[in-house]
């Protein structure tokens, strides 16, 4: 017996499909797998065969067109192939998350039979494609040009090789986004957005920092729970940054939260790495991105014993504190708001 790929057009009609498998059945084909491509010129029927190995290509499309089927593409197949379409594409998104460079790879372990070109040059128009070729945006740079004479692009393989594009450009976004910060005792942190698996990491944190620190967070009140610490790894319109080492420990958190068009900035070290520029570090990002969305104003609420909080605030611009109480309030400068409402943008 030997193993072959073929794919056929059918009318897309109740019982085409059982005619075309009867046909291959007489033929003693034994179907593997089956994926049906929903097209405007029909049904693409692609499947993984078990043929005798008397069978030659030529036998097989004879059966292929005595079931109706046209357009017909037959080629030998490896065993790699047992594994069903949405499996494949799930393993190569997989391996994109910690290989975005392997984009070209992973299109052409997906789309059988393909020819991938990179260029240096990215796309100057919005990414193209149609039967035979198609024009994806390398997100490190450059661009790829993907050709297949047969069988011809379907709209599934479009849809697949795009959301793998896109899977590499949020991988090498993320890496972009991730820096190491230099501590003055030459010590070195990795500063980066918090993501769901880092809520294990976050309740560590909260369970190692002194009483007095959590309270300078919270406004006198202890951790929260861990439902409402999983929220904070992902607050709706904002943004959470951690600072971890090397091995992984998550040493400091700062949140930006959203409402409305104000954000409200807070952050929470662990003890042992308090006044070392870390909280400085951290919130001057969450700035630099709060910049670049809608936010009119920025907030910081702390305790009014929070001298390092404070001084901190301070050197990144705030303006004069507002106390009530124990808690005091200072107001962040959001680079480029001045210039939109002089101008009368909307903000």
């Amino acid at each position: 017996m030997a193993l072959w790929r073929i794919r056929a057009t059918v009318d897309d009609r109740p019982g085409y499909l059982s005619v075309l498998t009867a046909s291959l059945a007489l033929k003693s084909v034994n179907i593997l797998a089956v994926q049906v491509h929903t097209t405007e010129a029909g049904a693409v029927d692609d499947f993984l065969v078990d043929a005798p190995d008397a069978l030659s290509e030529s036998d097989l499309v004879t059966a292929i067109a005595k079931g109706r089927g046209r357009n017909a593409f037959v080629s030998r197949a490896e065993a790699e192939g047992l594994a069903d379409q949405p499996t494949r594409a799930l393993a190569l998104a997989g391996r994109l998350v910690h290989e975005p460079d392997a984009l070209g790879e992973a299109l052409v372990a997906l789309l059988d039979e393909a020819e991938v070109r990179w260029r240096p040059e990215p796309l100057t128009s919005p990414p193209g494609d149609d039967d035979t070729r198609m024009t994806l945006a390398d997100p490190a740079g450059g661009s790829y040009e993907v050709l297949r004479a047969r069988p011809a692009f379907t709209p599934a393989e479009h849809a697949r090789a795009r959301a793998l594009a896109e899977v590499a450009g949020t991988a090498v976004r993320h890496r972009q986004e991730n820096i190491t910060l230099l501590l003055p005792d030459g010590r070195e942190l990795t500063l980066r957005t918090a993501t769901p698996a880092d809520a294990e990491a976050v309740v560590a944190l909260h369970r190692r920092v002194s009483a007095a620190s959590l309270r300078s967070r919270y406004l006198g009140g202890g951790a929260p729970a861990e439902s409402r610490l999983r929220r904070l790894l992902e607050p709706a319109g904002g943004r959470t940054l951690l600072a971890e080492t090397a091995d992984g420990r998550v040493v400091a958190m700062a949140n930006l939260l959203a409402e409305g068009d104000l954000g409200e900035i807070a952050v929470l070290i662990d003890d042992e790495w308090q006044r070392r520029g870390i909280g400085t570090a951290l919130v001057r990002r969450l700035m630099a991105w709060a910049a670049k969305g809608r936010f009119a104003a920025l907030v910081a609420h702390t305790a009014a014993d929070n001298v390092a909080m404070l001084r901190t605030l301070r050197r990144l611009g705030a303006g004069p504190a507002e106390r009530d109480g124990a808690m005091v309030s200072v107001t962040l400068p959001v680079a480029g708001q001045e210039k939109k409402e002089q101008v009368g943008e909307p903000v």
